[in-house]
């Protein structure tokens, strides 16, 4: 009963991170698609509450990770524990886990991308601009390339976060 009970924590924790994993890249996209109505020009606030948002999603984004990788590999190791064994598993099971674990590696690639690259240079160049001037021409153009480079990164990380939510569902085929 023990084992049940510590692999149902560690599944429902799983589960809020996949769910997390996928949300993030959701509400980001839907936040940019609302942004990019107004053109590739600055309005100064408006785009500094979109920055705001998507640059704070940071911390979220790794805690999810973090707990998605933690559970996934506390799980096998909890059964590991209690039965002594490693369990058995079904091809399909493998094939799922194997592409989980390889969208998983693209999402953290591409968190790393966006994180450690491409936001800090956002933020250098959003602290030249100010509410009240006209924002120099080379600099906003580049703003808004490193945007559309983040854009089309947190497209392909949803769509990783899509794969694994559904290779999650095949996890469960037993032998």
């Amino acid at each position: 009963m023990t084992e049940q009970i510590i692999h149902s924590i560690l599944l429902a924790l799983h589960n809020i991170a996949l769910v997390g994993c996928a949300a993030a890249p959701f509400y980001n996209r839907a936040l940019v698609l609302k942004r990019g109505q107004y053109g590739p020009k600055l309005h100064y606030e408006l785009d500094k509450v979109v920055e705001d948002t998507l640059q704070g999603n940071a911390p979220y984004c790794i805690t999810f990770i973090i707990t998605l990788i933690i559970t996934g590999i506390a799980m096998p190791f909890n059964y590991y524990l209690f039965q002594g064994t490693i369990k058995q598993t079904h091809i399909v099971s493998v094939a799922a886990l194997t592409v989980k674990l390889m969208a998983v590696a693209g999402m953290v690639v591409i968190m790393l991308r966006i994180f450690y690259r491409i936001n800090p240079r956002l933020r250098e160049l959003f602290g030249k601009f100010s509410p009240s001037t006209k924002p120099d021409e080379s600099t906003e153009k580049e703003f808004f390339t490193l945007r559309a480079k983040r854009k089309s990164l947190c497209e392909i990380c949803l769509i990783f976060a899509i794969i694994v939510l559904v290779a999650s569902a095949f996890l469960g085929f037993n032998v």
